[in-house]
C-alpha cells in the first residue's frame, strides 16, 4: 500500500492534489483499430481479439452462447450461493422498482390543449460484465435487473470467456437468473462495438451499460452517439471519513478490500484526530501485507473538523464514501456529490457491491458532480405527446408565425396559420 499525507488547505485545492497523485502515470489507450476491424470483418474479428486477449487456450467457435447453459449452471449452482444470488437480485430488484414513474403526465394548458409526457423503454440494451482476473455475476445483476425493471424488449450479455474459451458457471447462472435474452462470450473493446454496430451473430442494441478496463470505456465513448451508455467509469474509489470513535481494523479491512480491484484504485481517508489518521494507515498497511492486495494509494487528510471532511468528498465526488462515526446519520445529508454513500459503521460498501439493492455501477473520476447510480431511467427514454385542437391552434399560431418569422422561418408561421 503507497500511502501519502496531504496538508489542509481549501477543500478544492486538496482534491485537486489528489486527483493529480492517483492519476500520474496513467496512459490513455487506443481502440479505433479494434473498433475498424469489427466493422469490417464482424464476428470474425471478435472471435480472433477474443483469442488474443481472453480465450488464449481454446477460443470459442462462436460469440453466442446457448441460454440453456445459463439455465444448467442455474440449477446446479451450489444452494448457498444460489440463494446469496437470489437476495442480491431481490433487493436489486426492489430498489429498482421504486425508482420508476409507471404514470404519464398529462399538462393541461391555458390554451386549450395537452402536453403528455410519457416515458418508453428502449428497445435493446447490451450489458457488459468484466471477466479476466475472476468472475462477476454481481455485475449482471446490476446491469440486467434495471433494464428488466424498465421494460426492456431485448438484453444481451457479453462478458470474457475464460482461457479455455467458456464462460465461468457462477455468471451464466445470474444471467439465467436475470432471464437475460442473448448471451456472447466477448470481452473488451471489440464486445462494445459488437454490441453497438452489430456483426453477423450481435444485433446492434440501443444502450450500451456496465463496467470494464480503460478499453471498454474508451470504446463506450467512440460509440456514444451511435448508443446510449451509462457513463465512463474509471477505476473503482472509494474514501473513508473517519473519528475517533471509528473502528480502525474495519476501516483498514474496507480500504483493502476496495484495493482488491487493482493497484490503480484510489483511496482516501480524511480524518480530525491525527491518531486516527496514523492508526488507520498502520492498520490498512498489516492488512494489506498480510492479505496480498494490490499497492493501491492511500491518500491521508487531516481536516479541521468533519465538516470539511465532507467538503472535500464533495469536491472529489467519490464513487464510494464511507461516513464511520457516530455523526454519521448528520453528515449524510450534507454529501452532494458521492455515487453511493455509506452511513454508519456497519455500512461498508461490500454491502453494496453485493446485496443491499443499491447499484454498484456507478460515477468515477468525479462524474458524481453530473451522474449517479445505474437504474431503469437509463434504458427509458421520454416522449411528449402534444395534442391541439383546432381553437388552440389557432390560439398558438400567432405566436408561432411571430417568432418563426424572427429566426428567419416564415413557413413554420404558415404551417402553423394554416390550422384552425
Amino acid at each position: 500500500m503507497i500511502a501519502r499525507r496531504f496538508e489542509w488547505a481549501e477543500p478544492g485545492r486538496v482534491a485537486s492534489e489528489i486527483r493529480a497523485w492517483i492519476g500520474a502515470g496513467r496512459e490513455p489507450v487506443e481502440v479505433d483499430e479494434i473498433r475498424q476491424q469489427v466493422q469490417a470483418r464482424g464476428d470474425a474479428a471478435v472471435l480472433e481479439l477474443t483469442a488474443r486477449f481472453d480465450a488464449t487456450e481454446r477460443p470459442p467457435e462462436s460469440l453466442r452462447v446457448d441460454p440453456a447453459e445459463a439455465s444448467v449452471a442455474l440449477r446446479s449452482l451450489d444452494a448457498t450461493l444460489r440463494e446469496a444470488l437470489e437476495v442480491a437480485a431481490s433487493n436489486v430488484r426492489a430498489v429498482a422498482e421504486a425508482q420508476l414513474d409507471p404514470e404519464p403526465r398529462s399538462v393541461a394548458l391555458p390554451q386549450g390543449h395537452t402536453v403528455e409526457v410519457r416515458q418508453v423503454a428502449v428497445g435493446a440494451a447490451g450489458a457488459y460484465a468484466p471477466g479476466g482476473r475472476a468472475a462477476y455475476p454481481s455485475t449482471v445483476l446490476m446491469c440486467c435487473i434495471p433494464a428488466a425493471v424498465a421494460g426492456v424488449g431485448r438484453i444481451a450479455l457479453a462478458t470474457p470467456p475464460r482461457p479455455d474459451g467458456t464462460l465461468p458457471p457462477i455468471v451464466l447462472a445470474a444471467a439465467a437468473l436475470c432471464e437475460v435474452d442473448e448471451i456472447y462470450a466477448m470481452g473488451g473493446a471489440q464486445a462494445i462495438f459488437a454490441l453497438a454496430d452489430g456483426t453477423e451473430s450481435v444485433s446492434p442494441v440501443d444502450v450500451v451499460v456496465g463496467p470494464g478496463n480503460a478499453w471498454v470505456q474508451e470504446a463506450k465513448r467512440r460509440v456514444y452517439g451511435t448508443v446510449g451508455v451509462d457513463s465512463f467509469a474509471g477505476p473503482s474509489e472509494l474514501m473513508i471519513v473517519a473519528a475517533h470513535d471509528t473502528e480502525i481494523e474495519w476501516a483498514a479491512l474496507d480500504l483493502c478490500a476496495q484495493a482488491e480491484h487493482g493497484a490503480d484504485s484510489p483511496l482516501v481517508v480524511a480524518a480530525v484526530e491525527q491518531a486516527t489518521l496514523d492508526g488507520i494507515e498502520r492498520a490498512t498497511q498489516a492488512a494489506a501485507a498480510e492479505r496480498g492486495v494490490a499497492e493501491a494509494s492511500l491518500a491521508l487528510v487531516q481536516v479541521p473538523d468533519l465538516a470539511d471532511a465532507v467538503a472535500l468528498a464533495n469536491e472529489l465526488a467519490p464513487e464510494h464514501l464511507q461516513l464511520m462515526s457516530e455523526d454519521a446519520y448528520a453528515l449524510a445529508p450534507e454529501v452532494r456529490t458521492a455515487g453511493c454513500v455509506f452511513v454508519g459503521r456497519s455500512s461498508a460498501t461490500a454491502f453494496g457491491d453485493y446485496v443491499a439493492g443499491s447499484n454498484h455501477v456507478l460515477p468515477t473520476g468525479g462524474a458524481g458532480r453530473f451522474s449517479g447510480p445505474l437504474g431503469p431511467d437509463v434504458f427509458r427514454r421520454t416522449i411528449a405527446n402534444v395534442s391541439l385542437p383546432g381553437a388552440a391552434a389557432a390560439a398558438l399560431a400567432p405566436h408561432v408565425a411571430a417568432l418563426a418569422g424572427a429566426e428567419g422561418f416564415p413557413v413554420h408561421g404558415e404551417s402553423a396559420r394554416v390550422r384552425k
